[in-house]
């Protein structure tokens, strides 16, 4: 099946491309892509067309950071419905988060995943924004751009500590410092933010909109189902309803589903994941939730995650957060 991305990926290319003295419409029907798609929220086109059109509309303006001045104009708006998630969303995590888990609903072939901090500092943590194939260098730059913006226009100031680029610079280094704010090293193998580990906590400002929030994921869960991963989002559907509330072991999760654990547990490995990696996953987003934004004795965070003893809440946090849960809230209360 043909990679698609929403037309509103390219959303002001046309302008641009006439602000440089192109002709951004021609260009994009030279591609096959309808002018008229790129101010629709629903519209998609095939994703690799979108790519060759960013590239032939920098060679043809001699422009090389024409990916990073395109996304210097968009924001959240060009996700469709997961920038309404994304913009209710009380701290920078829950937003990080939506966008992990819906990305997909933009372009199934784009992900965003926090890992380990490619330069193995402590404290730091990196966002890694990737493809289900190699990004062409304006895709990573309109990614990794717009990503920034977004997270800028969310909360200001980030802290972010330098950015990672998988292809030579396409303009003056100085043009992807100036953007970023920060250093920005080329050649890498992959596109990423390196982001201190408290940026989770950080507060959307104008966001904690829950009931929004959850309108929103309850949509995209409902109308998007994740390629290839139906049964895996009925079971965090189910565990997030049950979780400090109702048993959350398979068993009782599969009589939900009216399936044999066994039967269960074979459906999430085709879909390359397990029950236990579900509930801990399910598990950490509450834990995190609960421990920065309310004043909840810990105890009492314990049972709403459904674990036994405060210890293994203390255990779970520094295997999640790096740190213990009292550390945690107490970097979230400047």
């Amino acid at each position: 099946m043909t990679d698609v991305v929403r037309a509103a990926g390219l959303r002001g290319l046309p302008a641009l491309v006439a602000a440089l003295g192109g002709d951004g419409d021609a260009l994009l029907t030279g591609f096959g892509i309808p002018p008229s798609a790129l101010e629709s929220d629903d519209a998609v086109i095939p994703s690799a067309a979108a790519a060759r059109a960013l590239e032939a509309a920098a060679a043809a303006c001699h422009c090389g950071d024409l990916g990073l001045r395109l996304a210097g104009q968009q924001n959240a708006s060009v996700l469709g419905p997961l920038a309404i998630a994304i913009e209710s969303s009380p701290t920078l995590g829950e937003a990080l988060d939506c966008v992990r888990r819906f990305l997909f609903v933009h372009s199934p072939g784009l992900s965003v995943a926090e890992i380990a901090d490619p330069e193995s500092r402590p404290g730091v943590v990196g966002i890694r924004y990737a493809g289900s194939v190699p990004l062409s260098p304006q895709v990573a730059d309109l990614g990794l751009g717009l990503l920034h913006r977004v997270t800028t226009l969310l909360a200001g100031g980030y802290g972010l500590r330098s950015v990672h680029l998988p292809h030579p610079p396409l303009a003056a280094v100085s043009r992807y410092t100036d953007y970023f704010g920060a250093d920005v090293r080329f050649d890498q193998p992959a596109a990423v933010l390196r982001v201190p580990h408290t940026l989770a906590a950080t507060p959307v400002t104008g966001g904690g909109n829950e009931l929004l929030r959850e309108v929103a994921l309850d949509y995209m869960s409902s109308h998007f189902p994740a390629p290839g991963r139906e049964v895996a989002d009925r079971v965090r559907h189910l565990l997030t309803r049950a979780l400090g509330s109702a048993p959350v072991d398979l068993a009782a999760i599969a009589r939900q589903l009216r399936t044999h654990p066994r039967t269960l547990q074979r459906r999430l490995a085709d879909e390359r994941t397990t029950f236990e990696d579900l509930l801990d996953d399910v598990r950490r987003t509450a834990a995190h939730r609960l421990i920065t934004q309310t004043d909840l004795p810990l105890s009492q965070v314990t049972a709403m995650v459904s674990l036994a003893e405060q210890s293994a809440l203390s255990r779970a946090a520094r295997r999640w957060f790096g740190e213990a849960p009292r550390d945690l809230r107490r970097a979230a209360r400047p």
